[in-house]
């Protein structure tokens, strides 16, 4: 229906992540799209400043904040799940098509095409940058389960730096050897 494109949005945050794990602070698509949003646009700006090739920071924030949203409709698949079998990847690329596509018809029509590149991300480079950030967005979730003394994210830590350690970006090498080691730091420490 035309018009629920908005309420349907502020829906996201009704989405848990981590489903198949003991979490000590749920996180929902919404909270993990609003960091994805800032690691974006800082993976954007750094690598306009040290790398190139340049990329709209406000447009990979933007792309960022909308990068779930089919999970509004489809759920959020687990990524053991996901990405076990190519077959399974297709399939869920293909779910997932069908639910952006879904959300935009709730646009009306003379809207719909402004925000098809925010939903679908037809830019490489942008959807390269969403990806590293959701990508690091997973890994700083680890550590902050981790840190809270939840072990069961032990595992997906090591797992997850190591796929951040393959990512072809510098703009992302250039963050985790600049930044991340204060996300293991207390309050106190960070100030």
């Amino acid at each position: 229906m035309s018009g629920s494109f908005f309420p349907m949005i502020a829906r996201m945050r009704y989405i848990n992540r981590w489903g198949l794990m003991r979490n000590t602070d749920t996180e929902n698509i919404q909270e993990h799209s609003h960091m994805v949003a800032v690691l974006s646009h800082a993976l954007a700006v750094i690598q306009n400043r040290y790398f190139g090739p340049q990329i709209d920071p406000g447009q990979a924030a933007v792309a960022a904040l909308y990068h779930d949203a089919s999970e509004i409709l489809t759920g959020d698949m687990p990524t053991p799940i996901k990405y076990d079998n190519p077959a399974i990847q297709r399939a869920y690329k293909q779910v997932e098509s069908v639910a952006e596509e879904k959300l935009l018809s709730m646009l009306p029509d003379d809207l719909r095409e402004e925000f098809r590149p925010a939903i679908t991300i037809p830019d490489e480079n942008i959807r390269a940058v969403v990806k590293a950030a959701d990508k690091l967005s997973a890994y700083l979730k680890c550590v902050e389960e981790v840190k809270s003394g939840n072990l069961e994210f032990k595992k997906a830590k090591e797992q997850t730096y190591a796929a951040l350690c393959r990512d072809p970006i510098p703009a992302l090498q250039y963050f985790m050897d600049h930044f991340l080691d204060g996300f293991s730091l207390t309050l106190d420490e960070l100030t």
